[in-house]
């Protein structure tokens, strides 16, 4: 019975390193996507200046 909490424990905290760091990487490429887009749109003269620096600030603040 005591073997098996020493086998159980470990895989439940790898387990969980993974699943967090793989939540954080979906994160990290959305917000990327995202200033992608907004730079893109600015370069093309859809938005103003003060609309991409509101917008820049807005997603950076997200984290």
């Amino acid at each position: 019975m005591m073997m098996w909490w020493w086998i159980l424990i470990p895989v439940i905290l790898v387990l969980g390193v993974f699943l967090y760091n793989g939540r954080n990487k979906q994160n990290r490429v959305q917000r990327e996507n995202l200033m992608d887009i907004l730079d893109n749109r600015f370069a093309k003269g859809e938005i103003s200046k003060e609309d991409y620096e509101e917008q820049k600030r807005t997603l950076s603040s997200k984290n």
